[in-house]
């Protein structure tokens, strides 16, 4: 059995581990130990996870992901998430499907602060489905909306899914956070272009709601939008000018959303404990991950499969776009099975190889177009994490009404995909300002 036989057959155990319902980080650990030892000896293996778990968990550089999801959790406990909804919502509440575009542009300008689907898609659940429901809107519509804009939170920076990609791939994640936001502004605009389709073809799927004055709407601008602005545009804006490293920037981010929250008096003490408890959880589960993925990864590249599978790929007599659809593809129905961190993990050591040296794509740019597809999968059957967060806190939506609302997002996602490739300056302009 050569090497490469050997790789293919750990990665089906690995899925077998999977359906199996075995956690993630724990099968990528487990088949990665299996596999290292039977090509080495079990004494190289034991010693390659005893320092690939010691250099995950000690790692500065990982740090990062620490201080934007405390970041993010601090955001969600403060209200702020409350308050920039209620600002986009007196902004454009009263357009035919108004709270559903006014959602979109909160889970974007909400993104900018947090770097998670599943807390954008949570946050704003949870304060703007009350209120589509309020005024009559159709259940499908508004649960999609919702959990749609969840992609939003991972691809406007700060991002954990960047900062993961760019740790695996030794890129630069202060440059992959500057190409995520022109991607993002695009997309919260096709979405809400999509939303305006939709109510404008069937105006009762979104009735208008009340039409606020400027008095109300200079009250809430100062009450959410400044706050995150400040904070973004410091944190970001460091990064962007090379003041800060990302580390810095994450950890200047969230003390500043902590300052904002405490002069606000948005914050009490349960809040803060609770911040920092689903903080420690979450990167926990994060860095587990990681190493996981570094011991599957380490015995995929001494298997050979990546380069066994960039050969193979090289020599398709096709287009490299052609070979790029491919690949998008089979990350799109592996986000139907597959957490995102976790895909990406899994697949970036198979992939990057493949479309930066053999096609010749840009790395960063392809960054992007990961987290795009990265997207779709946590918003398509059968395992949309976005979905059934939103079905719990919308219990009495059926779950099929929110997969039925989600194709026209899944569809302006497509058209971002197709813009991006296209002109992948939109994506590598401000990346390229920085160099």
């Amino acid at each position: 059995m050569s090497t490469s036989e050997l790789g293919l057959i750990g990665i089906v155990i690995f899925m077998l581990l999977l359906i199996l319902r075995m956690p993630i980080a724990y099968a990528m650990a487990l088949v990665g130990f299996a596999g290292f030892a039977y090509l080495t000896s079990a004494t190289a293996a034991l010693d390659m996870v005893a320092k690939e778990l010691f250099s995950t968990f000690s790692s500065y550089s990982l740090s990062v992901i620490a201080m934007f999801v405390w970041m993010g959790f601090l955001a969600y406990y403060s209200g702020i998430g409350t308050r920039l909804y209620i600002f986009a919502y007196k902004l454009i509440g009263h357009w035919p499907g108004g709270l559903a575009i006014a959602t979109q542009s909160a889970c974007a300008i909400f993104g900018a602060i947090c770097g998670s689907n599943t807390a954008t898609a949570a946050t704003m659940g949870a304060i703007a489905l009350p209120e589509m429901q309020k005024y009559k809107y159709d259940n499908s519509m508004a649960t999609a909306s919702v959990a749609a804009g969840g992609v939003l939170g991972v691809l406007i920076p700060p991002s954990v899914i960047f900062i993961v990609y760019g740790m695996a791939t030794e890129i630069s994640v202060g440059k992959l956070f500057m190409a995520g936001i022109l991607p993002g502004i695009l997309l919260m605009v096709l979405y809400q272009l999509t939303i305006w389709l939709l109510t404008w073809r069937k105006p009762e799927l979104g009735p208008a709601g009340p039409r606020s004055n400027w008095a109300e709407r200079w009250e809430a601008l100062k009450g959410a939008l400044g706050q995150v602005l400040l904070v973004f545009l410091i944190s970001m804006g460091g990064l962007f000018m090379g003041w800060f490293t990302p580390t810095e920037a994450g950890a200047v981010g969230a003390f500043g959303v902590l300052l904002a929250a405490l002069l606000g008096k948005s914050l009490n003490w349960e809040g803060f404990k609770k911040s920092l408890y689903d903080t420690t959880r979450t990167t926990a589960m994060i860095m587990l991950l990681i190493a996981g993925a570094m011991i599957f990864g380490r015995f995929l590249a001494i298997s050979r499969v990546p380069s066994e599978l960039a050969s193979w790929t090289g020599a398709l007599d096709l287009p490299p776009f052609a070979v790029m659809a491919i690949i998008l593809v089979i990350y799109l129905i592996l986000g139907g099975f597959i957490d995102a961190l976790a895909m990406v993990l899994l697949t970036i050591p198979i992939f990057f190889p493949i479309v930066t040296n053999t096609l010749g794509y840009d790395p960063i740019w392809f960054g992007v177009i990961v987290v795009l597809v990265v997207g779709m999968g946590i918003i398509t059957p059968p395992v949309g994490m976005n979905v059934f967060i939103i079905k719990g806190i919308a219990p009495d939506v059926p779950l099929e009404s929110i997969f039925r609302g989600i194709w026209p997002f899944l569809a302006a996602i497509v058209v971002c995909l197709a813009i991006l490739m296209v002109f992948p300056q939109i994506t590598l302009f401000l990346p390229n300002l920085m160099s």
